[in-house]
């Protein structure tokens, strides 16, 4: 397990603020050189720390208008099998399995109502193993 020193955590949070941050700007902010920063992020990378560089999308924009976390109850023989086939739905952007009151949690991402509860009904519904669906519609995000 790796534990990032001062600079590393400075680096992170950076990089988590904009992933677009050049080494060079990172390097001016921390006072260090741009070869120092680039060895740091590649450590990080090659560590697993960084999994990856990616973007942040509004799905308003997008005409999405409808955002739900739902939790999948399942057969528990079925757990593996069931998250896998959620991860194939475009419309899911996150699968986890959980403890808690669902075992699988999921994130979606629609048109609006009508086109989730077709999701919901016609593909997550359809799936074998799944024994229960429980979708909570989000109203609004106030932190990423």
């Amino acid at each position: 397990m790796l534990i990032p020193d001062e600079i590393d955590s400075k680096i992170l949070q950076m990089l988590e603020k904009d992933g677009r941050s050049s080494f060079n700007e990172i390097a001016k902010k921390l006072k260090l050189s741009e070869s120092a920063i680039r060895k740091r992020v590649l450590a990080l990378q090659s560590k697993g720390v960084i999994k990856k560089f990616t973007i942040q999308v509004d799905p308003a924009k997008l005409g999405l208008h409808s955002v739900a976390i739902v939790g999948v109850d399942v057969e528990p023989t079925k757990l593996l099998e069931v998250a896998q086939k959620l991860c194939d739905i475009s419309e899911i952007r996150s699968v986890a399995t959980s403890t808690g009151d669902h075992m699988i949690m999921t994130e979606i991402w629609t048109k609006d109502g009508r086109e989730l509860t077709r999701l919901l009904s016609e593909k997550i519904g359809a799936i074998e193993g799944v024994k229960k669906i429980c979708p909570a519609i989000i109203l609004e995000k106030f932190k990423e």
